[in-house]
């Protein structure tokens, strides 16, 4: 290349990466809202990444074997957004202009499924770089089922961008540590270490050298300092992606509000518009016509948008070899399709599995059993607990475990690790797999930022919450969830199961991995139940999400108990010396609010009249929530306190959940 033609492709070089930062102020200061210091600071990664290393296709961004990436640093957003947009993904200058407004798919975050080519929804901070974990696990996993020799139809990298508030959070600890652990090593991570954040430089909120941290993880650490060259960016990237069995963490010192005269390397730059005049002068910094707004150099589109024809041409070249694939093996070709789809293939769902009665059961022994059942059917189906397999009962009987250079496991050991195994599990559900984490439902509150996120993004994946109750006993009121349900029941698109017997809990295992648009909890006894009568359950209990278990024969109903779970069974029992006192009972299992109150009214009429307004729903938890069901001259009978430790009969004795004082509601309510 001789030097004229150096520095032309220089110039343009420098024009690209100046049109992604251009955008990214134009786009905050139209909004007057969001973070323009670090798109401006990250733009030349973001373009060496997008133009240079990362193989994929703007034409196809679901394409199978694409590289992913994934913005942890969310709040950087437009660095996103300007990246795809100049690259031909289908989005348009009129959706950078409505950044931030209300329906466009330029939200304040990124947001999955808003747009093509964003991966995961981010924005909590050290939710994207965990998940990442999760995505780079799955590839691995993928790639030891599904390739053969000479025929690595699985080969992609995941890389993601992780800032200051990510290295923070300790979710991003948990899972760079397990994924230290495991050596996975198609997984990159940059550290933008540009010093400042939101409220403060970082230096008044952390000390630790981060690149030690991560070696003592198990990572390869690369640091390039200050220098923020494409040829050095792409350099180091190389020399990671050449790393096989280390995940690689990149350092890179960047200036937030780079070009910014008054602005660059302050918290002024990070979560507020620059300010119109501090607009001009930054663009007149970079060369730019300070009066042009969102202007993109037609020079520097045509040179970004090579990114389509290159994203083809790696695409049909994997294409070429994975028709040789699929005729050589069509059976993996047609599983790795079902997978990639985020499917189970047609008709795993006969035999569920029955339980009839006689001895007490655990549901979470009759999940773990259903577990067995669900594994034979989808061989794609994975997960583990976090430290609590044989109290959650999720192993996968001779699913093997996965471990380091070993990915053909189903069994995943995350270790306590609540929040990370979660965010790891998203990542999981994000490439396919059916996945699951366990762990005790008053550890639910660890977690919750990663399962709100599996919501956000509509993903299909399981949370498995045993020891459900004051029903778990000795380990007392550290342990026994009180407010637990009330709170993951008040988050949207999220189904919370609190199956009453082994058989709601079958069902409600066949619930969850039907389905395809909704995380699901599944809330699991320590103790043993009762086992309802098979026949008794409905097939659709759980998608009805509440029924009539028994009725006084002949009658229509002057006094409805409500149970879920272990509670159930309570109000069974009760029922009974209220019909010997001549009331006509009604006893309703409701494992799943949220499906019931999706049903129809007339439905919902039937297994609750309206004109019945004696009503009493039993639950060892809080109340909240409950209202809406029993009205205002129902009542509830339930926990308004911590627990108790002691045998799980005594405790339930001692708050007074028993059957004999739901008898004792029943009759005031009937005005006994």
């Amino acid at each position: 290349m001789s030097a004229t033609t150096t520095v032309e492709a220089q110039r343009l070089d420098e024009l690209c990466v100046n049109t992604i930062r251009t955008l990214s102020m134009d786009a905050v200061q139209k909004a007057d809202s969001g973070h323009p210091g670090t798109p401006m600071a990250l733009a030349p990664l973001a373009y060496v990444l997008y133009t240079r290393v990362m193989r994929h296709n703007p034409a196809d961004p679901d394409w199978l074997n694409r590289d992913r990436f994934v913005l942890s640093a969310g709040h950087a957003s437009m660095l996103l957004y300007a990246s795809l947009y100049l690259t031909g993904y289908p989005l348009t200058l009129e959706d950078i202009k409505n950044f931030r407004q209300v329906g466009s798919p330029t939200a304040g975050h990124p947001e999955r499924k808003y747009s093509p080519g964003i991966e995961a929804t981010t924005g909590p901070l050290g939710q994207g770089i965990s998940m990442s974990v999760g995505l780079a696990l799955a590839e691995r996993m993928l790639a030891v089922r599904f390739n053969r020799p000479g025929q690595e139809v699985i080969d992609h990298y995941t890389f993601t961008i992780a800032s200051d508030g990510d290295m923070q959070e300790g979710i991003a600890s948990e899972a760079s540590s397990l994924a230290g652990h495991l050596g996975l090593g198609r997984l990159i991570a940059y550290y933008d270490d540009n010093r400042i954040q939101l409220a403060s430089p970082t230096s008044e909120t952390m000390s630790e050298n981060v690149g030690e941290r991560y070696d003592a993880y198990g990572w390869h650490v690369i640091n390039l300092g200050e220098d923020l060259s494409l040829e050095r960016i792409e350099q180091a990237t190389r020399e990671a992606m050449d790393e096989y069995d280390r995940p690689s963490l990149i350092i890179v010192r960047s200036h937030i509000g780079y070009g910014s005269p008054h602005k660059q390397d302050t918290s002024d730059a990070h979560g507020s518009p620059l300010g119109e005049e501090e607009v001009r002068l930054t663009k007149q910094a970079y060369g730019w016509d300070p009066d042009a707004h969102f202007y993109v150099p037609e020079e520097a589109l045509a040179h970004f948008r090579r990114a389509c024809d290159r994203g083809r041409e790696l695409q049909q070249e994997w294409e070429e070899r994975y028709a040789i694939y699929e005729r050589e093996h069509p059976e993996l070709a047609d599983a790795l399709r079902i997978i990639d789809r985020g499917a189970i293939a047609p008709g795993w769902d006969a035999d569920l599995p029955r339980f009839e009665p006689g001895e007490k059961m655990a549901t979470r022994k009759a999940s773990g059993q259903t577990i067995q059942w669900a594994a034979k059917a989808i061989p794609h189906l994975i997960g583990g607990s976090a430290d609590l397999a044989t109290s959650n009962v999720t192993d996968i009987d001779d699913g093997g475990t996965v471990e380091r250079g070993r990915y053909e496991g189903r069994n995943i050991r995350f270790g306590v690790r609540e929040h990370g195994m979660a965010a790891i599990v998203n990542g999981l559900g994000l490439h396919g797999f059916r996945a699951f984490g366990g762990t005790f439902l008053t550890f639910s509150d660890y977690q919750r930022g990663a399962v709100r996120i599996s919501a956000l993004m509509k993903l299909p994946v399981i949370w498995v919450y045993t020891h459900d109750s004051i029903g778990l006993g000795e380990d007392g009121p550290t342990h026994q969830p009180i407010e637990h349900l009330a709170a993951l029941r008040a988050m949207p698109r999220l189904n919370v199961v609190r199956p009453a017997d082994a058989n709601e809990t079958a069902l409600a295992w066949r619930f969850a991995l039907r389905s395809e648009e909704a995380p699901t909890a599944l809330a699991l006894s320590r103790q043993g139940l009762p086992v309802l009568d098979p026949d008794t359950v409905p097939d659709d209990a759980i998608e009805r999400g509440a029924y009539v278990l028994s009725d006084s024969e002949g009658k229509q109903p002057e006094l409805i108990l409500i149970g879920t779970g272990s509670e159930v069974s309570l109000c069974v029992e009760a029922a009974e010396p209220l019909r010997a006192d001549g009331a006509a009972v009604r006893v309703v299992s409701m494992p799943c609010m949220e499906t019931f109150m999706a049903t129809d009214a007339d439905y919902r009429d039937r297994v609750l009249p309206p004109g019945v307004s004696a009503r009493l729903a039993v639950e060892a938890a809080c109340p909240l929530g409950w209202d809406r069901f029993i009205g205002a001259r129902g009542a509830f009978l339930g926990m308004e306190t911590f627990g108790e430790s002691g045998p799980a009969a005594d405790v339930y004795e001692h708050f007074g959940i028993t059957a004999e004082r739901a008898v004792e509601i029943g009759r005031r309510l009937l005005g006994g």
